[in-house]
């Protein structure tokens, strides 16, 4: 009888086990865990960060207001300036209902993402936009609680790069996670699925 398929079998289930627990301890160093409801892991979670300001905020700060929640970096060459873009034109083609959204830029890179690094970077999307910093050990609590991936990965001459999830987070009025906002067809999808969330009569 041929074992071999049988061993090449508990040795990826061996590796991927292996992996999950290096990302655990990656994104929560602390190990502490995010909130549990009926048996699956929440969405979100309280946190408090640091503005572009330099002012202390929590996620209590956005309540009343829908946010809309992405993580990146300033550095990151493409995607983030491109999704940043189109939110931005997405809450202008809302008009005064752009006014209920509040857009929140999470940084993974917390070691050279300080609050004016991140006030310089955002002023070219916005005004309305709330970029978030804080420490390594805070940043990946928070990257936890919302179960995004990232990774840093070394450059040439010494600087380094960030791989991770590119999603939109939809937070309700009341600090709940609502969905993925569809960020991947463009600004006027976003838009339309923004305005849906406030047709649909939710608060």
């Amino acid at each position: 009888m041929n074992r071999l398929p049988a061993i090449f079998i508990v040795l990826s289930l061996a590796l991927a086990l292996g992996a999950a627990a290096l990302w655990w301890r990656i994104a929560c160093p602390d190990g502490a865990s995010g909130p549990v409801v009926g048996g699956q892991a929440e969405i979100g979670g309280s946190f408090t960060l640091t503005d572009q300001n330099g002012r202390p905020r929590s996620d209590r700060d956005f309540r009343g207001h829908w946010a809309i929640v992405y993580f990146g970096y300033t550095y990151c060459p493409d995607v983030c300036p491109t999704t940043l873009s189109e939110i931005a034109d997405a809450l202008h083609r809302l008009g005064p209902k752009a006014r209920r959204f509040v857009p929140l830029f999470i940084t993974l890179d917390p070691e050279r993402d300080h609050p004016a690094t991140l006030r310089k970077y955002l002023a070219a999307f916005g005004p309305e936009f709330v970029g978030l910093t804080g420490s390594p050990g805070k940043i990946a609590s928070v990257a936890h609680s919302y179960r995004v991936y990232y990774a840093k990965h070394p450059l040439s001459g010494g600087s380094y790069s960030i791989d991770h999830a590119s999603a939109l987070y939809l937070l309700s009025p009341d600090g709940q996670f609502a969905g993925l906002a569809d960020g991947q067809d463009g600004a006027a999808a976003l838009a339309k699925d923004l305005e849906s969330h406030l047709q649909a009569g939710q608060p």
